[in-house]
């Protein structure tokens, strides 16, 4: 049940991939220059208060576990990427985990 819902969700982070790489492809053609939006421009223009939520757990409380090098450099770093590339990596990776595995007969004599 868990793979099941693994690459459900991967599926659809997936197509969201697709949809984003749309948009900025179309982006691109528009202004006749490359233009890629990132992970957090498009977070903050989808639910800005769930990425200020996010921004202050995790140097609130997340930070005091871990390492202050947790926000500034990683979790900005992947505020910066495209955000089909994110999307599309978490996805796939989704995907992988929740694959049906195959079942290997073994014979032992």
């Amino acid at each position: 049940m868990i793979a099941f819902i693994a690459r459900f969700i991967g599926l659809w982070l997936i197509a969201g991939a697709l949809v984003a790489l749309v948009v900025d492809g179309t982006k691109t053609i528009a202004a006749s220059t490359l233009t890629v939006t990132p992970l957090g421009q498009s977070w903050y223009s989808i639910n800005p208060p769930s990425l200020m939520a996010a921004q202050t757990f995790i140097q609130g409380t997340v930070e005091s576990y871990i390492g202050h090098w947790l926000w500034d450099p990683l979790i900005v770093w992947l505020l910066l990427l495209p955000t089909w590339l994110v999307l599309g990596l978490v996805g796939a990776w989704l995907v992988y985990v929740g694959r049906k595995r195959r079942v290997t007969a073994a014979f032992a004599s």
